[in-house]
């Protein structure tokens, strides 16, 4: 997800008329009195924005089912979600229309929804607001925050599956826009290939759109046609570039939600999102009160380094050996250790320039400023 200026094109022709606004009971139409507590403190309502459809294998399918696991770990709090909620001035409209029916609590969950979120935070400072994925440069509002997990050490293991699958020893990456995360994952699942196979490359492919199907397909088969026989991306939705490589006889890595339904012959693993215990604890926090000054009212992030991350391997696929399992098993022991990561040292980019000099670990903060593919990246970064 990016400051997303040119996001979701499929999306984005859904003016505000097109979100859909639903809550888990018919009791919401009463607008809640502001708590006179800390901000959301107590509150019996709380609101998702998401923006694409909650169906969609993908980004924001997983952001939808950890709503769920609020509705059932909260069984006396209202939860209202809201698709297809473009990054521009609806998702304020959005979040005002969950306020005016209770919500105290609001996750606004696309990257681009940051400006909305922080807009409507100090319209109603009774109100938290959380962003999912963006970073707050200025001050952090006492009833605001943003959190994510640490999306590319998954995906560092996914390229374990895929180094060690791949018969071409070429691998496909369909991506969206060169923001930090994605350049980490790309770069994390290159180098967890060549960890198990130094010959292994991954050819990028850039769509300018996080959910056009039109523009995934031609993508995969631009791959497909280079004889890539792993295809992997990071966009929202998910199936157009899973079912391509199924089609094709080729293996796949997903992303955000576990799709393995739609590839039962190819699929290997993929990296998603298991949102519900990290939603949940945000959720309470809120409830009790004491949401300003906690891990939450910051940039909050955590890997395998600093607790349990929500970004997670999926179920194994019929390709993924046992002796390939036992690898990533390893290595994700390693990388929550003081000296693993995908990019410890040394790192070189695409002209040999050394990014991470040897023995280096970067934090996680230079991580979520990388603007290089690594050796092994086939391809430019989009502009």
């Amino acid at each position: 997800m990016s400051m997303r200026k040119s996001t979701l094109g499929v999306l984005a022709g859904l003016a505000a008329g097109a979100v859909i606004l639903t809550g888990c009971s018919s009791a919401t139409e009463t607008k809640a009195t502001a708590s006179e507590g800390a901000p959301g403190e107590g509150t019996s309502a709380v609101g998702f924005i998401m923006v694409g459809p909650k169906d969609d294998y993908g980004y924001n399918q997983a952001v939808y089912e950890g709503s769920e696991v609020i509705k059932k770990e909260f069984p006396d709090v209202e939860v209202m979600t809201a698709e297809n909620v473009p990054e521009d001035d609806t998702a304020a409209t959005t979040m005002e229309q969950m306020i005016d029916k209770g919500a105290k609590l609001i996750f606004a969950t696309s990257y681009g929804h940051l400006d909305a979120a922080l807009k409507v935070a100090e319209d109603h400072p009774d109100v938290v607001v959380v962003q999912q994925g963006n970073t707050i440069t200025d001050d952090v509002p006492d009833n605001s925050g943003t959190y994510f997990g640490t999306v590319y050490e998954p995906m560092y293991l996914a390229g374990i599956a895929a180094g060690a699958s791949t018969k071409t020893n070429k691998l496909g990456y369909v991506y969206a826009f060169p923001i930090p995360q994605t350049i980490a994952n790309i770069n994390a699942f290159e180098r967890g290939a060549q960890s198990v196979n130094p010959d292994a490359e991954t050819i990028t492919v850039s769509t300018s759109s996080w959910c056009d199907p039109g523009k995934q397909q031609a993508a995969a088969e631009s791959l497909l046609s280079q004889d890539v026989d792993v295809l992997t991306q990071h966009q929202d939705c998910t199936a157009t570039v899973i079912q391509a490589a199924e089609k094709a006889g080729a293996m796949t890595v997903g992303y955000h939600a576990d799709a393995s339904s739609i590839a039962p012959t190819g699929w290997l693993t993929g990296a998603v999102w298991d949102w519900g215990p990290l939603y949940t604890d945000i959720v309470k926090t809120v409830i009790d009160g004491d949401f300003v000054g906690s891990e939450y009212n910051d940039n909050f992030r955590v890997g395998y380094k600093t607790g349990t991350n929500p970004f997670v391997l999926a179920p194994y696929g019929p390709d993924v050996t046992e002796e390939t399992q036992t690898k990533i098993t390893e290595a994700q022991k390693w990388l929550g250790t003081d000296e693993g990561s995908p990019f410890v040292g040394p790192v070189l980019d695409q002209d040999g320039k050394v990014k991470v000099e040897d023995g280096d670990i970067p934090t996680y903060a230079d991580v979520d400023a990388m603007d290089y593919f690594v050796q092994g990246v086939v391809g430019k970064l989009a502009q």
